[in-house]
Parts: structure tokens; sequence; C-alpha cells
């Protein structure tokens, strides 16, 4: 199985990216934006994408939309052919896609909308945190792209702010903040241990 960043030599698989995506939305029973093969050439050919190959079988996809000017990028679209699913194949491609996120776009909020269950816990074990929708994008576009998801008009009546979906983002300054905050509680708890072993020893020799 390979993982690769996708390029124009696949636009042969468009279509059935597109066709997954569908029947999968149609066995889960929920919402999905539909895609076309126009669309997913776009983001196959801009190095947007991981495609998962079995030799020249199609396996997987998931691939990067950027919004708001690069302050947020999403990664959609993930699917699983149904002969590869039930083997991590989900949770390898999205950690590919999240790197090529991060290594493309080190500054964005990566964030996501879903009802899949795995689907979160992939995102919460990447570090992405469940947040209100108005933690998201403002960008219209990608909301727009709701517009094909049979849930859309619990979107419109609740104004944007909550649907079917959960919202998740991850955000490298919070991350990097808490690592900051991990490494002084880390050099706090040291130098504690440190006082408290050095006032032992000075016990234990009077």
């Amino acid at each position: 199985m390979k993982l690769v960043v996708a390029n124009e030599s696949h636009f042969k698989y468009a279509q059935i990216i597109c066709d997954t995506i569908a029947e999968s939305a149609k066995v889960r029973g929920t919402g999905i934006a539909k895609r076309t093969p126009e669309y997913i050439q776009k983001k196959l050919s801009n190095g947007n994408a991981i495609i998962a190959l079995d030799g020249d079988k199609f396996a997987g996809f998931c691939y990067i939309e950027v919004w708001g000017h690069e302050k947020f990028v999403a990664n959609s679209g993930l699917i699983v052919q149904p002969d590869y699913r039930g083997h991590g194949l989900a949770k390898a491609i999205k950690g590919r896609i999240f790197e090529l996120s991060r290594e493309k776009f080190p500054n964005a909020k990566i964030f996501g909308i879903t009802t899949g269950l795995a689907v979160m816990k992939i995102n919460y074990d990447l570090g992405y945190q469940p947040v209100t929708f108005s933690e998201l994008t403002d960008d219209p576009e990608f909301w727009k792209g709701c517009q094909t998801c049979k849930n859309f008009d619990i979107l419109t009546r609740t104004e944007r702010k909550m649907c079917l979906c959960t919202g998740m983002l991850y955000d490298p300054e919070r991350k990097e903040k808490d690592k900051k905050k991990k490494e002084i509680n880390s050099k706090s708890f040291k130098r504690l241990k440190s006082i408290k072993e050095a006032l032992f020893f000075k016990k234990e020799n009077k």
C-alpha cells in the first residue's frame, strides 16, 4: 500500500473517488458534501491531496481545502474503499494529510466537521479539540459546500451555529503554548523534587 501526494497522473481516479464518497454517504445515511470529478482533479493537480494505492488500484483518499487567506485549512473527503476498511488505512491517510497540511500551511488552524465517531477519534488523537462552529472559518464558500448535505436545513435554521456535525479544531498556537506550559511544569517539578531530596538528605545526615 502506497500513500502518496497526488498529482495530475492520478486524474483517472477522480470519478471513482466521487462515487466512493457518494456511496459511503448513502450507506451511512449521513450528510456529506458532494464533489465533482473536476473539483477533485483540482485538488490532485495542486498537490493538496493524499491518495492510497494498492498497486494501481484505488484504496483511499483525502484532500486539503484552504480558507480565509490560509488562516484555516480543512482535511476533507476522507474515504476508504470498502475492501480496505477495518485495517487502519483511514487513520494512516488522515495522519499523512495532517502532516501535509502542517508542512504546506504551518501557521493555519486545521479544522473539520464530521458526524463520524471514528473520524472524531482520529482527529482527537492528532490533537484536535471539539469547538463551536463560531471558532471555525467564517468563509461563506466553505459553508456553501454544505448545501448538498441533507442536513443543510438544520445549519440554515440555526444560522450556522450548530448542526448534526461536530466541529473540531487543531490550533498550532495553542499547541505551542501547551508545549511550553508542559515544559515549565516539568522544570518546576524537577526543581521541587531536587529541593525535597536536598532537605531529606540534610535531615538524614543530622
